[in-house]
């Protein structure tokens, strides 16, 4: 039994072997092939025999079948002369040999004869010979010869059976040369008497001239015999066989005489050979055509291909034994190149791999295995069981758990594709992969996950957590908004509370980007200290908050966290060793109260926060229905802004410059105006923040500029014009060559334009806007710096940028004349300028005792509701012409 169980094992190993052997298949494959390639040529060799044979029979058929009919209507025509004679005798009624012989043998008879065979062609005419056999009459010539043919066997058979009408017969000539097949019809008197016959005769080569011109081709013959087998013609024609009898030897061969027609293969009786033979009897007369072709003439053309077959088959057994040499040569060469670099790749992978078979037993495993897990490579070897290698990890500590268990669980899900991770003793983490082989057994990649875990769990942390601040961002915000509202079902509110913080933007801008992601962070943990585990702080962008507060909508302890809020943030944030001010707005949105739906809620929040800001923002906002009403007023806002200037709604009216030493106009500053055709003027603190926001500003801008220009241009030659440029338009990087156009369109002198910038577009970038300001001095305009005081840094400005005028904000104007008034900063302002060869204008000038006080400290030049308001161009223009006439 165990013998027998040895030799299974054997025989499998080995039919494994087989299977997995490609040289021995392609060796089997060759063999094949060309085995296949001999049968191949074999069978199609004997295919063409067959059809070469085949197209031989049916060559001889179609001659046959032609001369028969050839022959059918040469010899009824034959016929017709002899039918004719032999009526014109009987019609005579004559009765008895003798009268036959005394009326027929006359001159007269032989004019008839002459006359019915005029135009036949054939040996001796149309002979008429009595009942003895002696020729009495001939067509041919009179008087006739002594000629009997009484001795010949178709004149005895015509005379002795009734029956016979006709006979067909070779004979030795008597009327010509050479044998004649001679065609006797019996003449019978009313009773059936035999009076004689009347015959006509051809020679054989009359017949083998017409089979000539059939040309059948080499090794061929055409004959004509008898039903009784005597042979009357032939080609190639021999003399010696003309009138002998081949009825004679096999039934095939008897065949060819009594059968209508007959295509067979026989051996020739005339020279011995093996030949096609198609026959085929005579309708009209006892006759049959035979046509045959020797089987060597018949297959020379196939012994030919036969040849060319043979010697094809033979190169191509050879190429294809050579091809399979120099493919075996190679491929033996290659898998030794391959299992070479094999062994190099299996023992560079940085995954360990295994492959077993379906005994269980290794047949591959590479270094990076046994590094791995700190194998000993003597254990773990080609042909060891796979519970050998686990139970030999077990031994060595890199193992742990149930040996047997682990193994039966594995070895149940062999035909399947498995993968998992596991956790070492050491902390490492190693995905495990099995896949099935095509031939049984598995294949078994062991590759440490570690680092690509840990990436993966920081990379889905990115993707929802924010990476300065490490706050969930908006998308896990959101998931986290689709659990609380799906629990409003349940009776548990929640709030979200918009957070933006004030002015950071500047601080931004101004301190850089390292300070403001400090305070971002600052901002961020002091958010995280306001709420409870159970909510949610959450960085949405830039400089934007949120915090979603669970299990409440009362709007009193809301309110307590918005102040709470506001409290923590309003305290100095040390960034960077610079303690820096903060605040915040905040909006608010309760859920369900103010909807059940994430966007809607969002944008309530968003719609609270606004508002915060835009009531003096350090607030706080609980969103309320009319906030909708807001966001719709300003949505329509925009619609209308959008097309103001294209329906000319735009107005530029000019506020009048003073000089405050000599109380005269000297210039007017360019301040828009928008008369809406519903809404009325419309306030420029209204709308210009929109146009900012929705990018208008820029265009109207332009607008603004070439309309002041326009009107600038007809006012007396000493009063200037004051235009502001918006930031937008400032570092459009294109400002000079819109102002240039400007000059250009409008004529007005380059020293008569003022334009007024502030501040905000000198934060960003100082060697750009140094450049602008250097490309507007060189056109000739003049450069006014507005709204001096109120943003960052403003003394520095002073001495970077070339200004010529100084704009007091009217924070500052406001006071004056007043205790503890703002009078120091101004002076001090005048003197600054003075220093640097600027001049000063004042602003929001509204009192007698503003402008005692302005033109005592040395301010050049106010403007405000004391001398004159914003008026139309044509108000202006009245105004300057008083001027001028009372100067």
């Amino acid at each position: 039994m165990g013998t027998s169980i040895r030799w299974t094992a054997r025989l499998r190993a080995l039919l494994r072997r087989w299977r997995s052997a490609p040289l021995t298949w392609l060796i089997v494959g060759g063999f094949v092939l060309m085995a296949a390639m001999a049968i191949g040529t074999g069978l199609t060799v004997d295919r063409f025999r067959q059809n070469a044979i085949e197209s031989g029979r049916d060559s001889l058929e179609s001659s046959v079948r032609l001369l028969a009919r050839h022959f059918d209507r040469e010899f009824e025509d034959f016929a017709v002369l002899q039918k004719s004679i032999i009526a014109e005798l009987e019609s005579h009624g004559i009765e008895s040999a003798d009268v036959f012989r005394s009326e027929m043998g006359t001159l007269a008879m032989h004019e008839v004869l002459r006359s019915k065979a005029s135009g036949w062609s054939d040996v001796a005419g149309a002979n008429v010979f009595d009942s003895n056999g002696v020729l009495i009459n001939s067509s041919r010539r009179w008087p006739v010869g002594d000629i009997s043919v009484s001795d010949r066997g178709y004149f005895n058979r015509l005379k002795n059976d009734p029956a016979a009408q006709e006979e067909v017969e070779v004979v030795p000539g008597r009327l010509g040369n050479g044998p004649a097949i001679v065609f006797a019809r019996r003449v019978s008197g009313p009773h059936g008497e035999f009076l004689g016959l009347v015959s006509r005769a051809i020679t054989p080569e009359q017949l083998e001239s017409f089979f000539t011109s059939t040309g059948l081709g080499e090794d061929s013959s055409i004959a004509m015999h008898h039903q009784n087998g005597q042979l009357l013609a032939r080609i190639p024609h021999v003399d010696g066989m003309i009138g002998r009898n081949y009825r004679t030897g096999s039934a095939e061969q008897k065949a060819v005489f009594e059968r209508s027609y007959v295509t067979t293969e026989l051996t020739s009786p005339m020279d011995g050979k093996d030949r096609l033979v198609a026959s085929r009897m005579l309708t009209g007369e006892p006759l049959v055509v035979v046509a045959t072709k020797s089987l060597d003439a018949t297959l020379a053309t196939w012994r030919t291909q036969t040849r060319f077959f043979v010697a094809v088959a033979v190169v191509s057994i050879g190429l294809l034994v050579l091809t399979l040499f120099l493919i075996f040569r190679q491929m033996t060469r290659r898998l030794a190149l391959e299992k070479e670099q094999l062994d190099t790749a299996m023992n560079t992978m940085t995954q360990g791999l295994l492959m077993f078979d379906q005994d269980q037993r290794l047949i591959v495993c590479n270094r990076r295995y046994i590094d791995m897990y700190g194998l000993s490579s003597d254990v773990v070897k080609p042909g060891v069981d796979f519970r050998d290698v686990i139970q030999h990890r077990a031994d060595t500590g890199s193992f742990e758990g149930d040996v047997d268990a682990y193994c039966d669980r594995i070895l149940s899900q062999v035909g399947l594709t498995q993968s998992r991770i596991v956790e070492t003793s050491d902390g490492r983490l190693i995905e495990i992969k099995n896949q099935p082989g095509a031939a049984g057994g598995w294949l078994a990649t062991h590759d440490d996950v570690t680092e690509r875990i840990r990436a993966d769990e920081r990379i889905a942390h990115l993707a929802h957590y924010d990476a300065l601040t490490d706050l969930p961002n908006r998308v896990l915000m959101r998931g986290h908004l689709e659990r609380r509202v799906a629990e409003l079902a349940q009776g548990n509110p929640f709030a979200i509370l918009y957070i933006d913080v004030d002015e950071f933007k500047g601080v931004n801008d101004s301190l850089g980007h390292e300070v403001g992601d400090e305070l971002l962070r600052q901002v961020a943990s002091r958010l995280r200290a306001c709420v409870s585990g159970n909510d949610m702080v959450a960085r949405l962008g830039g400089d934007e908050f949120a915090i979603i507060k669970a299990g409440t909508h009362d709007q009193a302890e809301l309110t307590m966290l918005a102040e709470q809020i506001l409290a923590s943030l309003r305290m100095p944030v040390d960034c960077k060793g610079q303690e820096i001010p903060t605040d915040a707005s905040i909006g608010i949105a309760i859920a369900p109260d103010h909807g059940d739906i994430i966007d809607d809620l969002l944008k309530r929040a968003d719609l609270a926060m606004y508002a915060a800001k835009s009531e003096g923002r350090g607030t706080f906002r609980i969103f309320v229905p009319e906030y909708d009403a807001k966001a719709r007023q300003r949505r329509q806002l925009e619609l209308d802004l959008r097309q103001a200037l294209v329906r000319g709604e735009f107005e530029v009216h000019y506020q009048p410059l003073v000089d405050l030493s000599a109380n005269v106009v000297t210039g007017c500053e360019a301040l828009l105006r928008w008369r809406h055709p519903e809404r009325g003027m419309v306030s420029p603190a209204d709308f210009i923040p929109v146009a900012e926001d929705i990018g208008l500003i820029g265009e109207i801008g332009e607008w603004v500029l070439s309309e002041a220009c326009l009107e600038a241009a007809s006012w007396p030659g000493g009063i200037h014009i004051a235009v502001n440029v918006s930031p937008v338009q400032f570092r459009s990087r294109t400002l000079a060559l819109k102002v240039a156009a400007a000059l250009a369109e409008s004529g007005l002198a380059p020293e008569r334009l003022e334009l007024e910038i502030t501040e905000t577009v000198l934060i960003r970038d100082d060697e750009e806007a140094l450049t602008i300001l250097q490309q507007l001095r060189e056109l000739g305009v003049r450069i006014a710096l507005d709204d001096f005081g109120t943003g960052y840094s403003s003394l520095s400005y002073l001495h970077r940028f070339p200004f010529d005028k100084i704009k007091i904000d009217r924070s500052f104007i406001s006071d004056i004349g007043e205790p503890e008034d703002s009078s120091p900063i101004v002076q001090a302002v005048v003197h600054m300028a003075a220093a640097r060869h600027m001049a000063t204008t004042a602003e929001g000038v509204e009192t007698e005792a503003q402008r005692e006080v302005l033109r005592q400290l040395g301010c050049s030049q106010m403007q405000g509701w004391l001398f004159s308001p914003a008026v139309p161009a044509a108000t202006l223009r009245q105004l300057l012409s008083k001027q001028a006439a009372a100067a």
